[in-house]
C-alpha cells in the first residue's frame, strides 16, 4: 500500500476550488450533481482507506479477532509508520461511523416526525397544516406501505411508493400573495422532482466522513436552492415573482425555527439567491470549458477523486495479496 493508503485522506483537498466556483459560475442543477459526486466519491475512498488503516491497526493489539497471521510483519511494513497509522484509525473509523449513523438516523426520525404531523390529511401532493408559524418544505416520498397514498393522476392507491409532498402552513400562505404561491409550491415541486434530498444528504453524510468536504456540503446547500429557484422561475415564467416569494418567505420565517419544524432543506443565503434571480438565467453546461478558472477547478477536482479511487482500490488489493500470502505461505 504504502504512502498511496494516505492520499484519499487529503486529496479532499483538491475539491475546495470548485466548491466557490462552481457557485458563481456553474448552472445550479451541474454544480449540485459535480458536488454531490465529489463529495460522494472522497467520502467512500477515505473511510475505506481508513478501514485498511484500522485492520493492520487491530492486527497489533493483544486478543484482536483477526487471525495471528495478519500480524505478521509483512502485513504492518505495507503501511508506513504502521504502529501510529494503524493504531490512530481505530478511533478515528469509529468516530466516522458513529458520526454518519447519527446524521442518518436524525435525518430519518426528522422524516417520520414530518409524516407523523401529516396524518389525518388528504393524501394530496400539497398538505396545508393549520400553523400560524410560517415554514414551507419539500417532504421527500418514502418506502412502500399498504397505506393509501395519491398517484400522479391525484387518485389515491395502496401498496405504492408514498410521493413525495409540498407541506406548507396556512401562515406561511397568508404572507403570500397568489403569484408569490405559485412560485412557492414550484420552488418546492423543484426540490421533489430534483431528489435534491439526496445529493443534500450525500454531502452531508460525507462531510461527517472527511471535514474536508465540509465546503462542498455548504455549496450544495446554496446550489440545491438556487436550482429550485432557477426550476420555479421557468415553470411560473417570471424571475422577479420568484425573487419576491424567496424575499417575503425569509421575512415571514421565524428567526428560529421550532424544534417541531423539520429542517429537510436549508434556504441558503437568501440575498445572494434574489440576486442571482435578478440577473439573466445561467446557461446550462453539461461539463464547464477546461479553458475558464471553474473548469480546470473542475477537473482539478475530479483527477482528486480519480487518483483517491485509484490509491483506495491499489491499497485494497495490495492489503488483499499480502494478507493472502501471509495465511497461505509457499
Amino acid at each position: 500500500m504504502g504512502v498511496f493508503v494516505f492520499l484519499p485522506l487529503v486529496l479532499p483537498l483538491t475539491a475546495w476550488p470548485v466548491a466557490r466556483l462552481a457557485e458563481q459560475r456553474l448552472h445550479p442543477r451541474t454544480a449540485t450533481r459535480l458536488l454531490a459526486a465529489l463529495a460522494g466519491v472522497s467520502a467512500v475512498c477515505s473511510t475505506l482507506c481508513l478501514g485498511l488503516l484500522v485492520i493492520v491497526g487491530t492486527a497489533q493489539l493483544p486478543g484482536n479477532p483477526l487471525p495471528d497471521s495478519w500480524s505478521d510483519p509483512d502485513v504492518r511494513a505495507a503501511v508506513p509508520y504502521d504502529e501510529i497509522a494503524g493504531r490512530a484509525a481505530i478511533p478515528a473509523l469509529l468516530a466516522v461511523l458513529v458520526s454518519c449513523g447519527l446524521a442518518a438516523w436524525r435525518q430519518e426520525r426528522t422524516r417520520r416526525r414530518a409524516v407523523a404531523a401529516l396524518a389525518g390529511l388528504p393524501p394530496t401532493p400539497v398538505a396545508v397544516l393549520p400553523d400560524r408559524t410560517p415554514y414551507a418544505y419539500a417532504l421527500p416520498g418514502g418506502s412502500r406501505s399498504g397505506s393509501a397514498s395519491w398517484s400522479r393522476s391525484g387518485c389515491a392507491g395502496r401498496g405504492r411508493r408514498r410521493p413525495g409532498r409540498v407541506v406548507v402552513s396556512t401562515g406561511m400562505l397568508d404572507g403570500l400573495a397568489s403569484a408569490e404561491r405559485r412560485a412557492l409550491f414550484a420552488h418546492e415541486r423543484a426540490h421533489l422532482a430534483g431528489r435534491h434530498h439526496r445529493h443534500l444528504l450525500t454531502v452531508h453524510l460525507a462531510a461527517r466522513a472527511n471535514p474536508f468536504l465540509r465546503p462542498l456540503r455548504t455549496a450544495v446547500s446554496y446550489t440545491a436552492e438556487r436550482w429550485a429557484d432557477e426550476e420555479a422561475a421557468a415553470e411560473v415564467g417570471s424571475r422577479r415573482a420568484v425573487a419576491r416569494a424567496i424575499g417575503t418567505a425569509a421575512l415571514l420565517a421565524p428567526r428560529t425555527p421550532a424544534a417541531t419544524l423539520p429542517a429537510l432543506t436549508g434556504a441558503g443565503p437568501v440575498p445572494r439567491r434574489v440576486a442571482a434571480l435578478m440577473r439573466p438565467a445561467p446557461v446550462g453546461r453539461a461539463w464547464p470549458p477546461v479553458g475558464t478558472a471553474v473548469g480546470l477547478a473542475a477537473w482539478g477536482a475530479a483527477f482528486g477523486a480519480t487518483v483517491s479511487a485509484l490509491s483506495s482500490a491499489n491499497s485494497a488489493v495490495t492489503l488483499f495479496l499480502v494478507l493472502r500470502g501471509v495465511a497461505s505461505p509457499v
